[in-house]
C-alpha cells in the first residue's frame, strides 16, 4: 500500500485555476497514478491517469483540455492543474495508486487512495 496525501483544494469563481499535489510515501510498485472526483450525490468518477514508465495520460472528457495531470519524480509527487473552472467541477478530489497492469479510470483497480481535497467552484 501506498500513502497518499492530497492538498490544494479550495474554494474558486468559475474561470479560476487550482493546483492539487499528492504526495505517495512510495511508487515503486504503482505504474499508474490518478486523480478520482466525487460530486454531492455522485459515484467517484477518475478523471485523469498518469502512466509513471510511459508518461502517458489519460483524461476523462469532462475535463479534457482544462486539466493536466503530471508527476514529479524527484518528489514522488502527483500533480493536477486545473484551469477554468466551472461549478460541475465541485467535489472531493482524491488521488490513487494502481498496480494495474493497464492504464484504467475504473475506480476497481485502485488499491490506495488519500483522504481527499475539497474543491469548490461558485458562479
Amino acid at each position: 500500500q501506498v500513502r497518499l496525501v492530497e492538498s490544494g483544494g479550495g474554494s474558486v469563481q468559475a474561470g479560476g485555476s487550482l493546483r492539487l499535489s499528492c504526495a505517495a510515501s512510495r511508487t515503486t510498485s504503482t505504474p499508474y497514478l490518478a486523480w478520482f472526483r466525487q460530486a454531492p450525490e455522485k459515484e467517484r468518477e477518475g478523471i485523469a491517469v498518469f502512466s509513471r514508465r510511459t508518461g502517458n495520460t489519460f483524461y476523462a472528457d469532462p475535463v479534457k483540455g482544462r486539466f493536466t495531470i503530471s508527476f514529479d519524480n524527484a518528489k514522488n509527487t502527483l500533480f493536477l492543474q486545473m484551469n477554468d473552472l466551472e461549478p460541475g467541477d465541485t467535489g472531493m478530489y482524491y488521488c490513487a495508486a494502481s498496480t494495474s497492469t493497464v492504464m484504467t479510470s475504473d475506480r476497481g483497480s485502485y488499491t490506495s487512495w488519500g483522504q481527499g481535497t475539497q474543491v469548490t467552484v461558485s458562479s
